[in-house]
C-alpha cells in the first residue's frame, strides 16, 4: 500500500510532466498504469483523486493562486512550486477529506525542498497558509 506522501509525490510528477509534455495529463495517467517501468509512479486512487480534484478545477483553483500572488503572476513562479500549489489547492477545496489542511500545507513544503527551488517552499507556504486562512474565514 501507498503512503499518502507517496500518492502526493506520485500526483506531483504527474502533473509537472504534462507541463513540459506534448502528451496530455491522460496519457500520462495511462502510461503509469500500463508501461512496468513507471512501477515506482503507479497512481493509485488517493494520487488519481488529487489529479481529478485539480483538473476538474482547474480553472477555480488557478484563479484563487492568482488572488494570492499580490504583484505576481502565474508565469514567474517556478514549475514545480506550480504544479505543488496546484494540487495543493484542488486537495485543500475539493478533497472529501475536511480539517486535513495543516498536513497539505507540511506535505507541500516538504516536496519544495525536495524538488523545488531553495525559497520555493517558503513561498508555497504562505501561499497555502493564505489560502487555508480564506476558506477558514468562510
Amino acid at each position: 500500500m501507498m503512503t499518502r506522501r507517496k500518492a502526493r509525490e506520485n500526483a506531483f510528477i504527474a502533473v509537472f510532466e504534462a507541463g513540459f509534455s506534448s502528451n496530455d495529463i491522460q496519457e500520462i495517467l495511462a502510461l503509469t498504469q500500463e508501461v512496468p517501468e513507471y512501477g515506482e509512479y503507479m497512481l493509485d486512487d488517493f494520487a488519481m483523486s488529487l489529479i481529478n480534484n485539480y483538473y476538474n478545477n482547474a480553472e477555480e483553483v488557478n484563479d484563487i493562486i492568482q488572488s494570492k500572488l499580490k504583484n505576481w503572476s502565474q508565469s514567474r513562479i517556478s514549475r514545480v512550486a506550480s504544479a505543488v500549489l496546484r494540487l495543493s489547492v484542488a486537495e485543500m477545496l475539493f478533497s472529501e477529506e475536511k480539517d486535513m489542511d495543516s498536513i497539505i500545507i507540511n506535505e507541500a513544503v516538504e516536496m519544495c525542498k525536495k524538488f523545488a527551488g531553495d525559497n520555493d517552499y517558503q513561498f508555497v507556504n504562505g501561499v497555502l497558509g493564505a489560502v487555508a486562512k480564506d476558506k477558514e474565514n468562510n
